[in-house]
């Protein structure tokens, strides 16, 4: 059997001399100069070519108006939304008036409703001659609405009372006030 040898303290020994030996070599023929100024030259600033400056420049007044202009964005869509908020307001006050409105005017309708039949009950009521004497000072149109209203039988003998022109146009307004009423 042979007999494996073991590198021991000695190899390594002679190893680790060699590098020291190696190290100062190079110290001593200039090298740890050249190697000084390479460590030097790689940590100065690198020298910018011509037109970076300028397109850093300009880089960087766009990206200042870009920040502007957004902020000026941000401003209007606030006002927006605000404008909107109030719009939606306003639109729901106007809606509330809009139905109070309507209340007013239905209120005001039905009483007008109310006292022209009312008035119309007192025509009919009135004696035939009477009333006739009143619907011949009244614009025909006027005393065409009363006599619209008429129970047919009263209406006839206020009529009859009439002055024949009189009678006649208010004839007339009575037949065609339904004439441009759609059929289809």
């Amino acid at each position: 059997m042979s007999r494996a040898r073991r590198a021991g303290p000695g190899a390594l020994l002679v190893i680790a001399g060699l590098f020291v030996v190696s190290g100062a070599a190079r110290m001593g023929g200039g090298m740890a100069q050249a190697l000084a100024a390479e460590v030097q030259a790689a940590a100065a600033p690198c020298a910018q070519p011509p037109g970076i400056a300028a397109t850093l420049g300009a880089l960087s007044a766009r990206d200042a108006a870009l920040s502007e202009r957004e902020a000026r964005l941000v401003e209007r869509e606030t006002a927006l939304t605000l404008a909107r908020k109030e719009i939606a307001i306003q639109m729901s006050d106007l809606e509330a008036a809009e139905d109070s409105l309507r209340a007013v005017l239905a209120v005001a309708e039905k009483a007008a409703e109310s006292d022209v039949a009312r008035l119309t009950a007192v025509y009919e009521n009135m004696k035939p001659k009477e009333a006739a004497a009143l619907f011949a000072e009244m614009a025909p149109s006027f005393a065409a609405g009363f006599l619209g209203r008429m129970r047919p039988e009263a209406a006839a003998a206020v009529m009859a009372g009439l002055p024949p022109e009189a009678a006649y146009s208010i004839s007339v307004i009575l037949a065609g006030r339904n004439a441009e009423v759609p059929t289809k």
